[in-house]
């Protein structure tokens, strides 16, 4: 019985689901700034133990591979590699951006799907799917305006969708354009990805894996004491 673990530490939202044979089982979340450190062990500890399956009858570790937050990207990315080690079991990386759009991709037909992970300021990562997954454009940060995206609106209609989507509402008003609220990355969302990818054999370089963070990490300066 395929039972995989998935971990999503790419937001703000920490959370982890359990899947067995490709049916969500359990999933755990923490909407708290700055927690997946201090969390995210508690929240696998809990998942496994509510769903009465002990860790070493995993059979793959999934994670939210990126773009998005540079620290909760290590953290997954750590967690997720101590277990496969530990358990001898392979390594998943499922991109951040193809599990939300795999998410709404059911409902939707001839419209073009426009996740969007918050970055910062009118800053988003995003990428452009067509209602097969099929990638439209390549995964980027850009800067939203008025302008963002008017090649693909002007074509068809457009779904955007992700915690970056709230934010571009205010500037982009082309009548093509379409919001969806209240979808985050979220472990389940992996997990989803993730089995069809077991089933393809399509694992991750343990060793060699690190995450697609897109941009490099800028450490914040300090502010003065006085």
């Amino acid at each position: 019985m395929a039972s995989i673990l998935s971990i999503e530490t790419s937001a703000s939202t920490c959370s982890v689901a359990l899947h067995t044979k490709g049916v969500l089982v359990n999933t755990l979340e923490v909407a708290e700034p700055q927690a997946h450190a201090s969390k995210l062990a508690l929240l696998i500890e809990e998942v496994l133990k509510s769903s009465g399956v002990p860790k070493e009858q995993l059979q793959a570790v999934a994670i939210s591979s990126g773009p998005g937050s540079y620290t909760g990207l290590r953290i997954g990315t750590s967690m997720a590699k101590g277990l496969c080690m530990g358990l001898n079991i392979p390594l998943i990386n499922a991109s951040t951006l193809l599990a939300l759009a795999n998410h709404v991709a059911h409902a939707q037909s001839d419209k073009y799907l426009c996740p969007m992970i918050d970055a910062r300021r009118m800053e988003v990562y995003c990428q452009v799917f067509d209602s097969d997954l099929k990638e439209v454009t390549p995964t980027e940060a850009i800067v939203v305006d008025e302008h963002s995206l008017h090649e693909l609106l002007d074509a068809r209609k457009v779904l955007f969708f992700g915690d970056g989507a709230e934010k571009c509402k205010k500037v982009i008003h082309h009548p093509n354009a379409e919001f969806v609220d209240g979808i985050y990355p979220q472990a389940s969302f992996v997990g989803a990805v993730a089995w069809q990818q077991f089933n393809r054999n399509d694992f991750a370089d343990l060793v060699e894996f690190t995450p697609f963070y897109l941009k490099e990490f800028v450490a914040k300066k300090a502010q003065p004491i006085f």
